[in-house]
């Protein structure tokens, strides 16, 4: 284990990466219930656990390579392409497609948020647009940044552990939202809800939903 490890000591840019994210979530997520708080807590906590292994110190990689045999030669790289033996390739690669996931998270993600924010100013239902394709697109968005980020170009125990976590925590938010929305739309937003999937849309829309979140 007396590897060098190219790709980590850089806490300032860790702390300004955790900073910045985390000042963008709490802008646009704008929790206001406890459990909105509480779902963006995880999401904090799983930005921070990311942000100080992909700068900071690679902690997965050490503790796979120091208890489980991984090859500790590895540690300049990410989990998979340590684990393939790909090194510093298998991190372009593994970069390259995260990034995908990330601008298509973060498309939805922002683009969902332009149509609620722009509905509530005249109270009205959101149903065209992202919203003719998923009743939560801004979280579906959420989801797909923090997969590619976490799970796909840099995965750690920690983010790897807390991602379905976080599935789950806003998977009820959208189910006691939605409830809310009932009580105030009424069969208008049943119907919306009979005819439009939670997060994932249909098959055949699913092209249009991507194409929606980059353009």
């Amino acid at each position: 284990m007396n590897q060098n490890v190219s790709h980590t000591g850089a806490w300032g840019l860790a702390i300004i990466m955790i900073v910045l994210v985390s000042w963008i979530l709490y802008r646009y997520l704008a929790p206001k219930t406890w459990r909105e708080w509480a779902g963006a807590g995880v999401v904090q906590a799983f930005i921070i656990a990311l942000y100080a292994e992909m700068y900071g110190f690679p902690l997965t990689i050490y503790l796979l390579a120091r208890f489980f045999g991984l090859d500790g030669s590895g540690l300049s790289a990410n989990l998979w392409s340590s684990a393939v033996g790909l090194g510093e390739t298998g991190m372009m690669i593994s970069m390259l497609l995260g990034i995908f996931f990330i601008i298509t998270g973060l498309g939805l993600f922002f683009k969902g948020w332009q149509q609620v924010h722009q509905a509530k100013k005249s109270d009205q239902l959101v149903t065209d647009g992202l919203y003719a394709l998923s009743r939560h697109p801004q979280y579906t968005g959420l989801f797909i940044a923090l997969f590619g980020e976490g799970v796909i170009h840099w995965p750690t125990l920690f983010s790897v552990a807390l991602f379905p976590i976080i599935i789950l925590i806003y998977y009820q938010l959208a189910k006691r939202e939605e409830k809310k929305m009932v009580a105030q739309f009424g069969e208008k937003y049943r119907n919306y809800m009979k005819n439009t999937p939670m997060f994932i849309p249909r098959k055949a829309q699913l092209k249009k939903f991507i194409k929606q979140a980059n353009n």
